[in-house]
């Protein structure tokens, strides 16, 4: 796979989880018994343990995420006792409920909660992992397709302006949790709070705490996902719920891969690993807007691009740009690998 992108940490720590999720940190150091072992003791406590993949590609300037179940899953499925490790087994379920290899990819988190899926039977621990790849067919017994991610967080898209659902129907519900708290110093808090999350004056949202603005309406009622959440108050009548729900807390899951991504094309170049092989620098901002959410300024996005000297002119023009033809570009990853200690990062705007 292609070089360049670094896995992550796990987020945390679940003491019966600790031999299971040990072979991501030491990349397979983990030996077979002793993940068989931690299976045993997760079986014996009534604990199971999923596996679900974020797959995040840009296509014509729209961020996409792979799904399955008519839209409605994300790619996932149990950690076996017949699987290697946690990735062997993701990549697994991947191939099976898409019909599409999986890459190269990163842990993003493991989720514990207690009450993150409703009244079950078992506690449900999803250690989930964030890839990044380039649009193919997806095909299989489980509806698999590509889906904007914008379909499920309507209030994330920024690029036109405020979405008119912030003001229509996140306001008024966001309101209500502010002023429905009987301690008035707490008020300003709460509004500083659902200002900051969605824009609701004229300072500007922040944009990458999706996965934060997503647990807030959880919390508020303001989402199909709240009757699932015991101390979430039950969904309104008078509110509608914006965006596409996902089962169990999937659409959470997603949350979390958005705001890690748009965290990191700040830092590290993996917008890269979206971009076909040649690109012209338009392509490239509008692939890094599609994944912020919100439009970037083109004389400083190019500046930076310059000063940071990862793409070279391939010497060839581009015709399909509606316009004049337009330089082709591609990522100089050699240049990269030599200041991967040192970093560098991709303009997004404030």
């Amino acid at each position: 796979m292609k070089p360049g992108w670094r896995p992550g940490r796990i987020a945390g720590v679940f003491a019966p989880t600790a031999r299971i999720t040990g072979d991501v940190l030491a990349h397979g150091g983990i030996k077979p018994r002793a993940e068989m072992t931690g299976a045993k003791v997760l079986s014996e406590h009534g604990i199971a343990a999923e596996l679900v993949a974020v797959l995040a590609a840009v296509t014509s300037g729209e961020p996409r995420v792979l799904t399955i179940q008519d839209r409605n899953a994300l790619p996932s499925g149990p950690f076996e006792m017949a699987h290697r490790s946690l990735q062997s087994g993701l990549r697994a379920w991947v191939e099976r409920q898409t019909r599409l290899p999986l890459g190269y990819v990163e842990q993003l988190y493991t989720f514990a909660d207690r009450d993150r899926a409703g009244v079950t039977a078992k506690h449900v621990i999803s250690v989930s992992y964030l890839g990044l790849t380039r649009e193919q067919p997806a095909t299989g017994e489980y509806a698999a397709s590509w889906q904007s991610w914008y379909e499920y967080f309507p209030w994330e898209d920024h690029r036109q302006g405020a979405p008119p659902l912030i003001e229509k129907t996140l306001r008024r519900g966001l309101l209500a949790w502010v002023s429905a708290t009987p301690d008035k110093a707490a008020r300003p808090a709460r509004r500083q709070r659902a200002a900051m999350l969605f824009a609701l004056t004229t300072m500007p949202g922040t944009r990458n705490w999706c996965c934060s603005a997503m647990s807030c309406c959880t919390r508020r009622g303001l989402i199909p996902e709240a009757v699932r959440v015991h101390s979430a108050p039950q969904l309104s009548d008078k509110v509608a719920a914006p965006g596409h729900a996902m089962i169990l807390d999937h659409r959470r899951i997603l949350a979390t891969g958005i705001a890690r991504l748009r965290a990191k094309i700040k830092y590290h170049p993996v917008v890269f690993e979206l971009m076909p092989e040649t690109f012209t620098l338009l392509q490239l901002q509008r692939c890094i807007e599609a994944l912020a959410g919100r439009l970037l300024y083109k004389q400083n996005f190019r500046r930076l691009i310059e000063t940071q000297e990862l793409v070279e002119e391939t010497g060839e023009m581009s015709g399909d740009t509606g316009g004049r033809p337009a330089k082709l570009f591609r990522f100089r990853r050699a240049v990269f690998a030599e200041r991967a200690i040192a970093g560098s990062k991709l303009p997004i705007a404030t």
